[in-house]
């Protein structure tokens, strides 16, 4: 059987973290999770703590001192799971506005569809966001549109978080020589693997914003995004050595 693990960045989750991980491991598919805490003075870790008792072999946790950004908690994730062995690595946010339904949806895409990378795309079928404001819908809306012209990469949703990996590309990539460490991380690691030469398929899903604690954007993510996709451009895309 695959291996199969779910990365799952929290600071500050404490609302939402008992009750996702509940539902992940409901599914079908022997999913395990490792969770990757920034130092959460709420508690989350803790949390997490008390769940490993019920689940010993499948829940996992890293805890970080601060808040290091979303690009290197990942980072951190796929260096553990690839010394863990397992053969597909996903991303996923801890405040429901993914499905974990639709991890299954994502694993089918690479094991029954020929992905190696498997995005859950908000926008590859229209506009498909629950209770965001129209301007936050706009803005990540044609930030998408302007990666793709800047980079000529043909995903609708580049800075989509919810995506599956299969274990080579992870082996594959230069980890180490990635740059951006916000939301320009997801871009940047879809275009590394994209001209890598690897399949990315996008598999539309139903983003619904976080009922539950409180959201962690902020403008300097899209500063990031911005100026980092046009440095992206021109930077040499290598494999790792």
């Amino acid at each position: 059987m695959d291996k199969k693990l779910v990365i799952i960045p929290t600071y500050n989750e404490k609302e939402n973290i008992e009750e996702i991980v509940r539902e992940v491991f409901g599914l079908p598919g022997d999913f395990h999770i490792l969770v990757i805490d920034d130092g959460s003075p709420d508690g989350t870790a803790a949390i997490v703590k008390g769940l490993q008792e019920p689940f010993p072999e499948r829940l996992h946790l890293l805890e970080r001192s601060g808040k290091l950004g979303l690009g290197t908690a990942y980072l951190t994730g796929f260096r553990w799971a690839l010394e863990h062995h397992y053969d597909y690595v996903f991303e996923m946010d801890a405040d429901f506005s993914h499905n974990p339904a639709d991890l299954q949806r994502l694993y089918e895409a690479c094991t029954r569809d020929g992905a190696d990378l498997a995005i859950g795309s908000r926008y590859c079928n229209g506009v498909s966001v629950v209770d965001w404001p129209i301007s936050r819908i706009l803005i990540s809306y044609f930030a998408s549109s302007y990666v793709r012209t800047i980079l000529g990469m043909r995903i609708y949703d580049t800075t989509a978080g919810f995506v599956c990996y299969k274990r080579r590309v992870l082996e594959t990539m230069d980890l180490d020589a990635v740059q951006m460490k916000g939301y320009g991380f997801q871009i940047e690691m879809k275009y590394s693997a994209w001209k890598l030469g690897f399949r990315l398929k996008e598999v539309p899903i139903i983003f619904t914003n976080r009922q539950k604690g409180v959201s962690k954007m902020s403008g300097g993510i899209f500063g990031e995004a911005f100026w980092g996709v046009i440095a992206l451009r021109f930077r040499k895309i290598k494999s790792r050595a």
